[in-house]
């Protein structure tokens, strides 16, 4: 906190003088006062790149049309590498990935979604378990944004109990035959590649059973990626349902570093931190647009923000934004010092999405029938989180995650 001599001012306004944002009372408990320059600098990269694009992913969304020339600027800017650690990659640190993600967030939710795709989950795949070769082919296309990656795990009859995909890979003569079907998979129909998770089915094969993942480059035979249509969430990027009929793949597509379910786990641990980060963007944008709202909408002959009952709505929202930040800078100096339990990224995702929630909630509420307009944001963002509040992991599974520690018992089977 800046020590200049200072008006005398109420709680929180002396917050503007070192929030990033330059939003008065955003920050209200100074959680970002004190980032290092390295992890401001992404923030600023971030906030650069939600500035440039301004509302234009509200025509997007409206048209449900995914403009995928943002990820490239995305990649100029290097917010894709989320903390992953890689010598060919640019540093960033969790934190600066969270925050990255939760400006990216309080932008658009779709642009968020592409975001952690792109970067937490098909980068990040290809840089724990891609072999030399893969990665020096693949590697930088994916963090500069100029080949779109996909993740390929959901099926659609196994989402929260992904573990029992049904996707197989089998043993050909000179390499792989994938056969299957997958669902939601962001950029699974982008013209990119995917990361397929495929169950060994051999038999008599030592790794029958087993889960392994394979790079498919999606023009190849036998893949096809249809883009979902009927979304009322996200509807600025395209999700996928991808069909692989008896598709070939050379003997080294398999990413050498994959083995069983709990290696995709292990990319999904890491990606869960996203989601709460996320889901705070999204609250923030909310509780923004209300008091905006609330200090320039006039009623009755005074601004709305003069009421008791839109005060004390206010002031719920900051309370739940408050607690929401402090989960995600927790959340960041324990993945930063090498302390993160899996658990602890399921308690802040279940807390944060469900904040997010209400915090929408609120903000839809106090702009009364403005609320549901596009150009409002808050609408948007609202159905938005609706679709991170289930993926990465639903609320029950996090419960029954979080359950299982506390008590030692599983309630799974």
């Amino acid at each position: 906190m800046s020590t200049d001599a200072q008006p005398r001012t109420l709680p929180g306004e002396r917050i503007a003088s070192y929030d990033l944002l330059g939003r008065r009372d955003t920050d209200y408990y100074a959680v970002f006062a004190d980032i290092p320059d390295a992890d401001r600098d992404a923030w600023d990269r971030a906030k650069t790149f939600i500035d440039e694009v301004g509302t234009r992913m509200q025509a997007e969304w409206d048209a449900a049309t995914y403009p995928i020339e943002l990820l490239r600027r995305m990649g100029e800017l290097e917010l894709f590498t989320d903390g992953i650690e890689h010598p060919d990659l640019p540093a960033s640190s969790p934190l600066a990935a969270g925050l990255v993600n939760m400006e990216v967030s309080r932008g658009d939710g779709s642009l968020a979604t592409a975001l952690a795709v792109q970067g937490g989950l098909a980068l990040r795949t290809l840089a724990m378990f891609g072999s030399p070769e893969q990665q020096a082919r693949w590697l930088k296309p994916l963090a500069d944004g100029t080949v779109l990656g996909a993740f390929a795990l959901t099926e659609p009859d196994h989402g929260s109990d992904s573990v029992s995909l049904e996707t197989t890979a089998t043993r050909t003569d000179d390499g792989w035959s994938l056969s299957g079907k997958k669902k939601w998979i962001g950029n699974g129909a982008s013209g990119g590649i995917t990361f397929v998770w495929a169950r060994m089915d051999a038999e008599g094969d030592d790794d029958h059973g087993k889960v392994r993942c394979f790079l498919v480059e999606q023009d190849t035979p036998g893949y096809t990626g249809t883009v979902i249509t009927g979304k009322v969430s996200l509807r600025g990027i395209h999700q996928a349902h991808i069909a692989l009929d008896d598709v070939r793949l050379p003997a080294d597509a398999v990413l050498p570093g994959t083995h069983t379910f709990k290696d995709a786990s292990a990319v999904l641990y890491a990606t869960r931190s996203g989601v709460a980060w996320s889901a705070l963007g999204h609250a923030t944008a909310c509780y923004e647009a209300a008091r905006t709202y609330a200090t320039e909408r006039m009623q009755f002959g005074k601004p709305l923000a003069k009421f008791q009952m839109v005060q004390e709505r206010l002031a719920q929202m900051l309370d739940e934004l408050t607690a929401m930040q402090l989960f995600c800078r927790r959340l960041a100096d324990l993945e930063t010092s090498g302390g993160l339990r899996p658990t602890q990224a399921s308690l802040a995702k279940y807390h944060n999405t469900r904040a997010a929630r209400r915090v929408a909630a609120i903000a839809r509420d106090l702009l009364g029938g403005n609320g549901i307009l596009l150009e409002n944001g808050v609408m948007q963002h609202m159905a938005d989180i609706e679709a991170i509040h289930t993926y990465e992991g639903t609320e029950s599974v996090q419960a029954l995650l979080l359950g299982r520690d506390i008590t030692g018992m599983s309630a799974f089977a």
